[in-house]
């Protein structure tokens, strides 16, 4: 690989000028064209054709301009995983405009915050959704059926889509305790397009998309419509359960599947790998692939079981920026640039880093994004003048620690900063940090990620108390602070683990010295609780929660978390229930009431 002398692989790339790219609504027309009936859209059900795609997303676009919407807009689209999601997102490209998704299950605080800082022209929803924002809102709230209506007048013709064009924004979190939106350009777009075609093969194939919306990943499936490919959408009741995930991968025969490192896992012994004509190949990326795991997806890659490939890139480049083939010639790296991408591996004075040195990843090229929307200075921070190509155009910032190793692959070492990766999710420590202040009673709070907790890796919150008059801690209501804390915050950035402390521990340099803090334990019952579960649904509870966490037994006032639980168990924990009950519950549901007590009665009463 090129990745030696200099530490940076520019790949060579055309520079795009307006009159020679293709946007990615150009290549669905073309596609829809050459294959009208061709399935474009599965989802349960349902299919839709790229000739009826193409029908119901124009009437969008059209409802969309007849409404003001066009160039530089920002449509959000609150709306469930379906068809409709779909239709929408590619109704917005071909406006003209961006799209925000918007993921109905975050508190509605969040949603709000959003929608107010990104200057949301109008929002996309369905019934239900809809009410997760305020009737009070001055901005238009329309359904999908009633935007593909043009207002009297009918639409006027549509802006040409230019490369600089705003295509979406997607939201990362944040470390000043709100997440920041990244606004990529229909250029960025089309440019990740061309790069992965070589990188996955041949069309056609059956694709399932399986990232959320709101997570760039979902973004690489335009690659996948912009060519003819069949895309099956992955429900959010399938994604909770690996071997409904895995009867959907055998029955709809899907040739390609994005998936973080996490789910991999306990995807893994599920997977088909019988009556398949070739090997499933999966695009793993969010998060590092541990070194047993690659090794496991290597064997299998050898078995013609699997066609693994690892993608790295962050949100702010336009989802990837490397790929890596997993297969047996090494351990876990980076690999190589995508076409259009460089990398440059420098350290703090900018110059490139020698072969075994360590640096910060900095990515240049077609991928990278115009900035933070709305935050002009954190822009200038993180995207910087490319010193390495000196052409005038930027490069960014990634915060990523990586090395040229010994056989010559760039290799990733960890962060530089206070955000972490967990089970594929971005988050900014200091975001959790500054909601788990706002709690009453919370005096200073500092959020880290462990490995040490009982059921893996996990978030832990310790929180130092305010004092009464007479000088003594407020009484610590650990789950009042959960439910302030689900407000705000999404699922995944929820603590496992709440630590009351009485102070933190400080470094030689009066900071607070996370390495000294105190591990995560299980609080010990108070001698001769009453814990067995009694009513039919504690009983239920019991059951399930050993299954999913794998303990012999569990008492009625046991907290799901402190006894291993974190959200992806959490997420097995829901789909177990639905298997045996028949009955949803809501993910939020399991933070918002972790105590089996709690949550039995929660059920006896919904």
């Amino acid at each position: 690989m090129a990745l030696l002398a200099s530490a940076s692989t520019p790949t060579p790339a055309p520079d795009r000028t307006d009159a020679d790219w293709r946007s990615v609504v150009s290549r669905f027309e073309q596609v829809v064209a050459a294959h009208p009936d061709r399935p474009a859209l599965v989802f349960g059900s349902t299919v839709l054709t790229f000739g009826e795609l193409a029908r119901r997303s124009a009437a969008v676009d059209d409802g969309l301009r007849s409404r003001g919407v066009g160039t530089e807009s920002l449509v959000g689209l609150l709306l469930p995983r379906g068809v409709d999601l779909v239709v929408a997102l590619l109704g917005v490209l071909r406006s003209g405009a961006g799209y925000l998704p918007l993921d109905p299950t975050l508190p509605a605080a969040r949603l709000r915050y959003i929608c107010d800082r990104g200057d949301v022209t109008l929002v996309l929803s369905d019934a239900g959704s809809r009410r997760r924002l305020p009737a009070a809102s001055a901005r238009r709230i329309l359904t999908v059926d009633t935007c593909a209506r043009a207002v009297t007048g009918g639409a006027p013709d549509r802006a040409e889509i230019r490369p600089a064009h705003r295509a979406y924004v997607i939201y990362t979190s944040g470390s000043t305790g709100h997440p920041k939106g990244v606004e990529v350009t229909h250029g960025s777009l089309a440019s990740l397009v061309d790069a992965l075609a070589p990188v996955v093969g041949p069309a056609p194939a059956r694709v399932g998309w399986n990232a959320s919306p709101s997570f760039d990943a979902s973004v690489q499936q335009w690659s996948r419509l912009c060519r003819g490919d069949t895309v099956v959408l992955v429900g959010d009741e399938v994604r909770a359960d690996p071997e409904a995930m895995a009867t959907l991968i055998a029955e709809q025969r899907l040739d390609e599947l994005d998936i973080t490192p996490s789910h991999l896992v306990s995807l893994l012994e599920h997977l088909p790998v019988e009556n398949r004509d070739r090997p499933l190949r999966l695009l793993v990326g969010g998060e590092a692939v541990p070194a047993g795991l690659w090794g496991r997806l290597a064997e299998l890659n050898a078995a013609g079981v699997l066609a693994p490939i690892n993608l790295y890139g962050p949100t702010e480049c336009t989802v990837d920026a490397t790929y890596a083939r997993i297969d047996g010639s090494g351990g876990p790296h980076l690999g190589a640039p995508l076409a259009g991408v460089q990398v440059h591996l420098l350290d703090d004075r900018l110059e490139p880093v020698p072969p075994g040195g360590d640096g910060e990843l900095y990515v240049a090229g077609t991928g990278v994004s115009r900035g933070y929307l709305g935050q002009p200075g954190l822009t200038a921070q993180r995207f910087v003048p490319d010193i390495v190509a000196g052409d005038g155009r930027r490069m960014y910032r990634t915060g990523d620690r990586a090395r040229i190793g010994p056989e010559g692959r760039l290799e990733y070492l960890g962060r530089r900063d206070d955000q972490v990766k967990l089970r594929g999710y971005r988050i900014e420590l200091g975001e959790i940090e500054a909601v788990l202040g706002r709690c009453p009673g919370v005096a200073q709070a500092v959020a880290v990620a462990s490995t040490d907790l009982p059921g893996g890796e996990g978030l832990v919150g310790y929180c130092r108390l305010d004092r009464d008059a007479e000088g003594r801690p407020v009484p610590f209501d650990a789950e009042a602070v959960r439910r302030v804390v689900g407000q705000h915050l999404p699922d995944y950035m929820m603590p496992s683990v709440l630590v009351e402390i009485d102070r933190f521990p400080l470094t030689r340099n009066g900071k607070i010295d996370r390495a000294a803090l105190p591990p995560p334990v299980r609080p010990e019952r108070e001698e001769g609780q009453e814990t067995t579960p009694r009513s039919p649904t504690e009983r239920l509870l019991a059951e399930a929660w050993c299954a999913v966490l794998g303990v012999d037994r569990v008492g009625v006032d046991d907290n799901f978390f402190d006894i291993g639980g974190q959200s992806l168990l959490a997420i097995r924990l829901v789909a177990l229930l639905r298997r045996r009950t028949g009955r949803s519950v809501p993910l939020v549901t399991v933070f918002k009431h972790p105590v089996l007590r709690q949550l039995a009665a929660y059920l006896d009463d919904a």
